[in-house]
């Protein structure tokens, strides 16, 4: 059995994002080697008090670099670039930890997990005797711009400012191009990730998506003869989620059986107030923010999950949709883009706002009128949680382990 030395600032069981991904592979990962995990202390009691649950918890062992309460608050209000310099002593602190580790340990393999952004590559490919995986990595290239509209100036600037300073990145980091240069693999988060790095690297970058599902037993309900056709949004209440497409592609429908169900936490006064405005408020149905369990209830109770973000990493709750059978439309880009075929949904390409709405509208009155093809993406999301599962996602990034102690 070899071992691993996992880098993972962010790791925590029972939690979504950047801290339930991490956790999710290592607790996988730990069912066939040996896992080292390297982290940030913020949830050390929980970490430790699940692993003792685990039946593979023998094959983890965890070690802390915890931060200050003051850089935490950092991290976890997205967008203060302050927390990246901060960040950047914290990868190099845990590099020295992980040479530490290597003289008491035999270590087979590096792996530099998470965050999974491309702007910090940590230190561990500084450490040449040992193979190095990296990723998966986001290395998207852009934000739509097109999207935008309806965002303010402050936004707008920001977004625009973020996609030059993304390109001046991938194209001049040096610290980026010697990590790609001495990982033995660059694995993408997306296809979109992909591109990237064949442009700005020269490299064919594996693609394996971040996250994944676990597979779940769901009696599916027979929705054939409903009179309405019930259509499920998630998500943040920001630009990125884009909500106003989902309810301009309602007003496009014009068919008063169509209700969209809208969960997310966040302001939503502009976003009922343009419902109102185009005379379709007696469509929308807005829950707030709700409990994780009472999510998946209506997952299993709608008919299509719509999912309009042009911004993410391979957003969770795609994933969770395919768990509860819910067949999903949304754009093809980023990691919903990737974990979405024809067999269990719709995509369409992105474009600009007001053509979305056009298209998105055609695909829902396609199946309003076809609900026995509802009824067959649905059926068919069985098979696609069983290729997204966490446990295949582990296998592949095994047979990645092992494939570069070959090199």
């Amino acid at each position: 059995m070899i071992s691993v030395l996992i880098n993972a600032y962010a790791c925590a069981p029972n939690m979504g994002s950047e801290p339930g991904m991490a956790w999710n592979w290592v607790i996988n990962l730990a069912k066939y080697c040996k896992v080292i995990v390297i982290t940030e202390g913020e949830w050390q009691k929980e970490i430790e008090a699940a692993v003792k649950e685990l039946p593979q918890g023998t094959n983890l062992t965890f070690h802390y670099n915890p931060v200050s309460v003051e850089i935490r608050k950092m991290c976890w209000n997205q967008g203060d670039w302050r927390f990246y310099k901060h960040y950047k002593k914290w990868q190099f602190k845990t590099y020295q930890i992980a040479q530490e580790i290597l003289k008491t340990n035999k270590i087979d393999v590096l792996h530099q997990l998470n965050m999974i952004g491309f702007r910090e590559p940590g230190y561990l490919w500084k450490i040449t005797n040992v193979p190095l995986i990296w990723g998966p990595v986001d290395a998207k290239q852009k934000f739509p711009v097109a999207y935008l509209n309806g965002a303010d100036l402050k936004t707008k600037l920001f977004i625009n400012l973020k996609n030059r300073i993304t390109y001046l990145q991938l194209k001049h980091s040096k610290r980026l191009r010697i990590a790609v240069k001495n990982a033995s693999v660059v694995v993408s988060a997306s296809t979109n990730s992909q591109t990237s790095f064949n442009r700005f690297f020269g490299i064919n970058s594996p693609l394996l998506n971040e996250t994944g599902c676990y597979i779940q037993e769901h009696k599916i309900v027979d929705k054939t003869n409903k009179k309405n056709l019930d259509l499920l949004w998630v998500g943040k209440l920001d630009f990125r989620k884009q909500l106003p497409i989902a309810i301009q592609t309602l007003k496009e429908i014009n068919n008063e059986d169509i209700v969209l169900h809208i969960v997310g936490g966040g302001d939503d006064l502009a976003y009922k107030s343009l419902a109102k405005s185009i005379g379709i408020e007696n469509q929308c149905k807005w829950y707030g923010l709700i409990k994780h369990s009472e999510v998946q209830q209506l997952m299993q109770k709608c008919d299509l999950f719509f999912f309009t973000s042009v911004a993410e990493g391979t957003p969770h709750v795609v994933l969770e949709s395919i768990s509860n059978n819910l067949p999903v439309l949304c754009f093809n880009t980023c990691g919903q883009g990737d974990s979405i075929n024809e067999n269990v949904g719709i995509k369409i390409e992105l474009s600009n706002p007001e053509q979305s709405s056009i298209h998105f509208a055609k695909k829902i009155k396609d199946l309003f009128n076809n609900r026995e093809k509802l009824e067959l993406l649905s059926n068919n999301c069985k098979q696609r949680q069983i290729e997204l599962s966490w446990d295949l996602k582990a296998k592949n990034m095994i047979k990645l382990y092992n494939e570069s102690l070959k090199k």
